[in-house]
């Protein structure tokens, strides 16, 4: 993690494109908020476009924008997150998913610094800067040539791999401590630390949710927390018990005929079907359901 940072913060005064890369949940969305602030466009604005969160017409619109008329429904001109992001830096989250049909338009924008609205036919300038991250294996993808090769090099003119959660054992009390303070505050509960299980089960457990899933299971414990200290019975069952899943399960997921409301079972399925595909259009093809969707449930259900 260390390694990380020495290039992240490095490299955040410059102009280069950064790849984050890493899994679901390590923080990546964390890292690149601390490039811009290390950065001399730290006080201008800060964008982010979640790439699986449209359809490639939409995501077109949101990216550099549309003029009236340009597509049903676009009832006045609007302004796109790069627009949105001028002088700053925009983060382009989960750029594996961002759709073959609009990768040229964005290596043009890398490349000449220019756009066009969708419907027009104007060229605008642009000075932003791009970050970009993903849990994919790009590799993999121009193999497959989902992505393109020319963007996949302009992307990646610095990479920084941002290590799981169980790589970075040292790491995770003193993340959980943070994260019991912030919560003990948010909720206005005066409780001061775990009991010394919880301390010995947090740093046991695997975290295979990453960061995302222990600021989950301490926001948890606190709410639940009776006393002045977060005991293991107010945290996730898995997290005394990781061996309790079913083989071939993700840690941390429940079995069928647990006491868990519709939610939290969809929510389990959705990571154990994620856990065990290589991309996001393959997970929506095995849930049933189109990629935008299951990005909203990933974001409903924090995965």
């Amino acid at each position: 993690m260390r390694a990380a940072l020495d290039v992240a913060f490095k490299t955040a005064a410059s102009e280069a494109s950064i790849l984050l890369r890493g899994e679901s949940g390590t923080g990546k969305g964390v890292l690149a908020r601390a490039i811009h602030a290390h950065s001399p466009r730290a006080a201008n604005p800060f964008v982010t476009l979640h790439c699986p969160s449209l359809s490639a017409e939409l995501l077109e619109s949101e990216l550099f924008g549309h003029v009236e008329g340009a597509f049903t429904g676009a009832v006045r001109d609007t302004v796109g997150k790069v627009a949105a992001a001028e002088g700053g830096t925009l983060l382009l989250d989960e750029i594996g998913d961002l759709p073959l049909a609009l990768q040229p338009k964005l290596l043009r924008l890398l490349q000449e610094r220019c756009y066009e609205r969708v419907g027009e036919t104007q060229t605008r300038a642009s000075n932003v800067r791009i970050l970009a991250a993903t849990n994919h294996n790009l590799e993999a993808e121009l193999a497959a040539g989902t992505f393109r090769e020319d963007l996949y090099y302009r992307l990646n003119v610095i990479e920084v791999t941002v290590p799981p959660l169980r790589d970075r054992r040292g790491d995770i009390l003193p993340l959980a401590e943070h994260l019991l303070r912030f919560f003990a505050k948010q909720n206005a509960k005066p409780i001061s630390g775990f009991t010394e299980p919880v301390g010995d089960a947090l740093v046991r457990y695997p975290w295979p949710g990453n960061i995302r899933e222990l600021r989950n299971a301490i926001e948890r414990g606190v709410i639940l927390a009776a006393g002045p200290a977060v005991t293991l019975t107010d945290l996730p069952s898995q997290i005394g018990n990781p061996n309790q899943a079913a083989p071939g399960a993700v840690a941390g997921s429940s079995s069928a005929g647990e006491p868990l409301t519709l939610d939290q079972t969809e929510a389990e399925h959705i990571r154990r079907i994620l856990a065990s595909t290589a991309t996001i259009e393959k997970a929506a093809t095995t849930l049933g359901i189109d990629p935008s969707t299951l990005y909203r449930k990933r974001k409903k259900y924090g995965i």
